[in-house]
């Protein structure tokens, strides 16, 4: 699921942001609303951003290389960190700068009509988007809350996805807030303010994607739950004395390095000690399929 368990989610992403996009522009040219124009940025950003999800997955697949012998499969680190950077960029920082700038001088909302049917089936399309994230997020997700599974997913796609549709969801709700309010209150400030919000929004969501792909991007160590598989797994096998030490990182969301330094029972042989050690490794990739590259160092247990 790890390969494959975000590609349905982006795709439903790209196509809703696209068509969203596009109606939110035509709306902004009849309205001439700020919250319009600042959510047709948003949803480009977001289209764009999709698009760089599939790029990274795509480059993720290339064969190793002498130059990088653990392969690419953080080019889906990467591209997430990027994504997060083009929504806090283009989608916060021009919204923050629209909102202000209506706040300072708004203007007379025109045909408000276009904005509610557009932001209308904006939610109706965010929603299915952001539905079919939550399907496939509970696919790997299971009994971690949200919470967790945002900071401790492996698989960077599926959390921006999601932050990212639910904040367009919020986003279009407060656009909507915001232009009811001018219009029925002919208090056209509003408009400013609700692509002010939309823009604070966005930041936010945009700076905890940084944060949480920035780690992901230097390195990040297994789950706790398959840590602990793993050493099962090498205490298992007969003529291990203990684990020393064992170290884990990510090299990308499929697959797991593993270094681990055994103590082994005393008078085995080069050759059973070489056995000893396929073993090991046979074992742990059965529990942790993703553990491929591995390295067992055998040593002498000193207290």
């Amino acid at each position: 699921m790890a390969a494959t368990g975000g590609t349905k989610a982006i795709l439903a992403a790209f196509f809703a942001n696209l068509g969203i996009a596009i109606a939110k522009f035509v709306a902004f040219a009849f309205t001439g609303a700020s919250s319009m124009l600042a959510e047709a940025i948003h949803s480009c950003a977001d289209t764009s951003n999709q698009a760089l999800l599939l790029l990274g997955g795509r480059l993720a697949k290339r064969e190793a290389t002498p130059t990088h012998p653990f392969g690419y499969g953080r080019e889906r680190y990467f591209w997430s960190f990027v994504v997060a950077l083009v929504l806090f960029s283009v989608g916060a920082m021009f919204a923050i700068y629209e909102g202000v700038q209506k706040i300072r001088d708004p203007h007379v909302i025109d045909a408000p009509i276009w904005a509610f049917s557009v932001l209308s089936i904006g939610i109706v399309l965010e929603g299915w988007s952001f539905r079919t994230a939550i399907v496939e997020s509970n696919a790997i997700r299971g009994d971690a809350s949200w919470t967790t599974f945002i900071r401790r997913s492996r698989v960077p796609e599926l959390p921006v996805v999601l932050l990212e549709d639910l904040g367009a969801l919020v986003g279009l709700v407060l656009a909507l807030s915001a232009l009811l309010i001018a219009v029925v209150f002919e208090a056209p400030v509003w408009d400013g303010i609700g692509t002010l919000s939309i823009g604070v929004l966005l930041g936010v969501i945009a700076v905890v994607l940084a944060i949480e792909m920035k780690s992901l991007l230097i390195g990040e160590g297994t789950t706790k739950n398959k840590r602990q598989s793993i050493v099962k797994a090498i205490n298992g096998v007969a003529g291990v004395d203990r684990i020393i030490h064992i170290r884990t990182q990510h090299i990308g969301p499929d697959e797991l390095l593993v270094g681990a330094k055994v103590a082994l029972d005393e008078g085995l042989s080069t050759e059973q000690i070489g056995d000893l050690i396929n073993q090991i490794e046979a074992e742990v990739r059965r529990e942790v399929p993703e553990a491929r590259p591995m390295y067992i160092e055998p040593d002498i247990f000193r207290s």
